[in-house]
């Protein structure tokens, strides 16, 4: 029997008690409460038409038809394993470089609850990702799509952009993990798009389970 990839996501589910977000303090409120704020907003504003939501099998002929760029905000380590063709990229969150004694102590909670798993390195905002922003795409009647691994990060991103006055957005609907084989016409690097955020040890498991699945086609 073929051996569904979506199997991973259910083993995961299942196994793995994922933390509660570190309740790190920004401007007097937690990390988690900035987070939460952002991605309300975002909600509000795509229920509301302001930012248009659109699916992956969608997005190639809102780039080509309707004259959307594509803005991946996704961190380095994501894009370099997969990427669009031709795609912007801002990072919304960058690697946190600090290594004073209670970030490294983080760090090291970060690694054995989330990182181990994921290998999602531990990352801060981006405290220039507007300005960044503003660099590669200066016309803010631009129609931008923004996209990032899952859909979460890149609803913030699109929130914030609203906010500094870009009012043509989209918002790649579930993230490049919800995109199939061919949505796109052109993809870099060496993993395909929807599975390159996929690391740690359910990477290893993701290794498997295609593995299995192409034996199980032979057979």
């Amino acid at each position: 029997m073929a051996i569904q990839l979506n199997q991973l996501h259910t083993y995961l589910a299942k196994h793995v008690k994922w933390p509660q977000p570190l309740l790190l303090t920004v401007h007097g409120r937690t990390r988690f409460q900035v987070k939460a704020a952002d991605s309300t907003n975002a909600r509000q504003l795509i229920q509301s038409g302001m930012v248009r939501p659109i699916m992956p099998k969608d997005a190639a002929n809102a780039m080509s038809s309707h004259g959307y760029v594509l803005l991946d905000v996704r961190p380095k380590w994501e894009r370099e394993k997969a990427r669009v063709a031709g795609s912007l990229h801002v990072p919304l969150f960058i690697q946190d470089l600090d290594n004073s004694p209670l970030t490294l102590l983080k760090k090291w909670v970060h690694f054995g609850y989330i990182g181990l798993w994921t290998g999602q390195k531990f990352t801060t905002l981006n405290p220039d990702f507007l300005q960044n922003t503003e660099a590669v795409v200066p016309g803010k009647d631009t129609k931008l799509l923004v996209a990032c691994g899952e859909g979460l990060r890149s609803m913030m991103a699109a929130s914030k952009l609203y906010e500094s006055g870009y009012k043509n957005i989209g918002w790649l609907a579930g993230g490049f993990n919800r995109a199939a084989d061919g949505d796109f016409a052109a993809v870099e690097g060496s993993e395909k798009l929807q599975y390159a955020t996929i690391g740690g040890v359910s990477y290893y498991f993701l290794q498997l389970l295609i593995l299995l699945q192409a034996v199980g086609k032979r057979n």
